[in-house]
């Protein structure tokens, strides 16, 4: 993929990984249909016929992951760039080496700083034992400046209830949301990135958005507001993941799809008859080289080895949690730092 020079410069198919522009590494969108649970937050049904461990068949709608039992991703480590986890629907059990934990979901969103190490576990608890437990959720990868690839990891939450919204309506009475998960959309700012991030410089121009919008809803999106001498070195990038279809400036991007758009141009959006949801990653290339082995992002080859002499000599600090495979039992939504103290 490259940067646009036109107003729509390039459409593309998502998969289950959608491609990404440099300062994005990788965007997953997980969507699992998962059944009533056991009791004991693992799937109410037989898992015969799925290849536990490893489990990314989507056998009747639904993922077990590497989970065993409860869905989801074991412990497993990061270093050299951020993980941001929005969660829509359904809940995620967070536990890390640093000794932080948290229950998230319904529309909280999750940063970490991994820089010089961190290890962690993501499952997925099935609370209902009555009706059915669907998970939504979106791991977009952001890089990480070379010089700030060793820093201190670091842990925190986005609160949905506090992550800013803006409803339009147009003429006809029909309305778009957006939802400002990281930068700004018009006089909105989402919540604070973690220190250290590329998010943090103000010349990255860091944008995610989730949009909204009801079927045939007419919208803008802004073109990009900063100083001219710098607006064609930002990327924007738009991923229309459900409903039918978006058209931009009367352009057809139908679902399922990503489009590459000019970020000087402000785009009339119309949803499609079935309305439309987008992802809108928007940043300031780094410009740097990437070497990635895996779950280790760094400059060069020398530094990916170095990653996995560390990993195996320290574990990067080793796990503090009784099991590789954490969960909350059945706990409320919750975040608590490694000292204990709550994540407010």
């Amino acid at each position: 993929m490259t940067p646009p020079s036109a107003k729509i410069a390039q459409t593309f198919a998502l998969g289950p990984q959608w491609p990404t522009i440099d300062p994005f590494l990788f965007c997953a969108h997980h969507l699992d249909a998962y059944p009533a649970g056991n009791g004991s937050l693992a799937p109410n049904v037989a898992l015969t016929g799925r290849q536990i461990g490893s489990d990314f068949a989507g056998i009747d709608g639904w993922n077990m992951y590497h989970g065993n039992n409860v869905p989801g991703f074991p412990q497993h480590p990061h270093r050299g760039f951020e993980t941001i986890t929005y969660v829509r629907t359904g809940r995620c059990d967070h536990t890390d080496s640093l000794g932080a934990s948290a229950r998230f979901g319904e529309g909280d969103t999750q940063w970490i700083t991994s820089g010089k190490g961190i290890v962690h576990a993501e499952m997925f608890p099935l609370l209902n034992t009555d009706e059915p437990n669907p998970l939504e959720l979106f791991q977009i990868w952001l890089n990480l400046p070379a010089a700030n690839k060793m820093v201190d990891p670091y842990f925190t939450m986005h609160w949905g209830d506090d992550t800013p919204k803006i409803t339009t309506t147009d003429n006809d009475g029909r309305t778009t949301t957006v939802t400002v998960l990281a930068g700004t959309y018009g006089s909105a700012a989402g919540q604070s990135p973690p220190p250290d991030s590329w998010a943090s410089n103000p010349d990255s121009d860091i944008s995610i958005l989730h949009i909204s919008a009801e079927a045939g809803a007419i919208s803008s999106l802004p073109g990009y507001s900063s100083p001219a001498a710098h607006e064609h070195d930002v990327v924007r990038t738009l991923y229309v993941f459900g409903g039918s279809w978006v058209t931009l400036d009367g352009q057809r991007v139908a679902s399922g799809t990503g489009a590459v758009v000019d970020t000087s141009h402000t785009f009339q959006l119309e949803a499609g008859d079935e309305g439309v949801e987008i992802m809108l990653l928007q940043g300031r290339p780094l410009g740097e080289p990437v070497a990635q082995y895996g779950p280790f992002v760094m400059n060069t080859e020398a530094e990916i080895r170095a990653a996995f002499d560390d990993y195996r000599a320290t574990e990067f600090g080793g796990w503090p949690w009784p099991t590789n495979d954490p969960d909350h039992g059945q706990s409320d939504r919750f975040a608590r730092y490694a000292d204990g103290r709550p994540v407010t």
